[in-house]
C-alpha cells in the first residue's frame, strides 16, 4: 500500500495520508511522498479543492521521533539531517499556501506537533469532535518552533504560546472556536461534511478562487494602503477575465452562468 493514496474525484483530490501504524507520521517518506503530489497538484487545472485527511485511528502524530533519533548516527550529531528535515517539512508547508487549489483539512484522533501544523497550513479544516490539537514538543524537550510559524499564524498568541509551553492538548471544539479549524462535526459525518465544503467551494469559478487564494495571503502580509493597492489590481484582473464577465451577465440576466473553465 502507498504511503500516501490519492484518490480524485471529479474536480476533487483526497490525499490520505496512511501510514496508521506510526499514525501517519511525517517520517522523510511521508513528506517526500505529500512533496511530490503537491507538484503535481500544482500543474494540474482539472482539481480545484484538495482534501488531506489520515488513516487509522489519528490524522498525525508529527514527525517520526525513531527516524529522528537515528540521524542522530551521523558524524555531526544529527545537526545537517535535521536542518535538511525541518527544511523539507517547511516546504511541505508552504506548498500548501502555495498551490492554487483551496486545501481543506480532515483531522480525526489527534494532530500533534508537526501534524498540528499541518492543519495550521491549511486553508480550512474540519474535524472530528473528540480531535486533540496540541503543539506538545516540550513535553520531551523540543519546543515546537516551526509548527510555532503556522500555529501563530492562526490563532491568538497568547493561546497559541500557551499551547507551546504547556504542551497540553485543545479539544475540537476549542479548535474552532480559537480559528484553527472552521468546524467540528461528528465522526461519522466528517468525511461528508468536509465533501460538502470541497464540493462548495469546486463549484465556484475556478480561475477566480485561483486568484483569490494568492491574493488572500500576499494581502495579509501588507499594510492596509498597498493591500488595498494590491488588491484593486487583483480585481481588474479578476473582471477582465471571459467568465468573469459572462457570471455577471448571468446574474443579471437571472440564468446559470456558462464558464469555460
Amino acid at each position: 500500500m502507498p504511503i500516501l493514496e490519492r484518490c480524485d474525484t471529479g474536480s476533487i483530490c483526497r490525499l490520505t495520508l496512511n501510514n496508521p501504524d506510526k499514525l501517519n507520521a511525517l517520517s522523510d517518506a511521508m513528506l517526500a511522498a505529500l512533496q511530490a503530489e503537491f507538484d503535481r497538484l500544482a500543474r494540474d487545472d482539472a482539481i480545484r479543492v484538495v482534501i488531506l485527511a489520515g488513516a487509522g485511528k489519528a490524522f498525525c502524530a508529527g514527525h517520526d521521533l525513531k527516524e529522528m533519533q537515528q540521524g542522530r548516527q551521523a558524524e555531526d550529531g544529527g545537526a545537517g539531517y535535521f536542518a535538511d528535515l525541518f527544511a523539507r517539512c517547511g516546504r511541505v508547508m508552504t506548498s500548501i499556501r502555495n498551490l492554487p487549489q483551496p486545501v481543506i483539512a480532515q483531522p480525526h484522533g489527534i494532530a500533534t506537533a508537526a501534524g498540528c501544523q499541518l492543519v495550521a497550513s491549511c486553508d480550512m479544516a474540519v474535524a472530528a469532535e473528540g480531535t486533540r490539537f496540541g503543539v506538545n514538543g516540550v513535553n520531551i524537550g523540543l519546543f515546537c518552533s516551526t509548527p510555532m510559524v503556522a500555529l501563530s499564524r492562526n490563532i491568538p498568541r497568547k493561546q497559541a504560546f500557551e499551547m507551546l509551553t504547556t504542551g497540553e492538548f485543545i479539544e475540537a471544539d476549542r479548535a474552532r472556536d480559537l480559528g484553527l479549524i472552521n468546524r467540528a462535526v461528528p465522526a461519522e459525518s466528517l468525511e461528508a461534511e468536509t465533501n460538502e465544503l470541497a464540493e462548495k467551494v469546486a463549484g465556484k469559478l475556478g480561475s477566480a478562487v485561483r486568484i483569490g487564494k494568492t491574493a488572500f495571503y500576499n494581502q495579509l502580509e501588507m499594510g492596509l494602503d498597498q493591500a488595498y493597492a494590491y488588491t484593486g489590481e487583483v480585481m481588474v484582473e479578476n473582471m477582465m477575465h471571459r467568465d468573469t464577465n459572462e457570471g455577471i451577465s448571468a446574474f443579471l440576466e437571472k440564468r446559470p452562468p456558462e464558464w469555460q473553465q
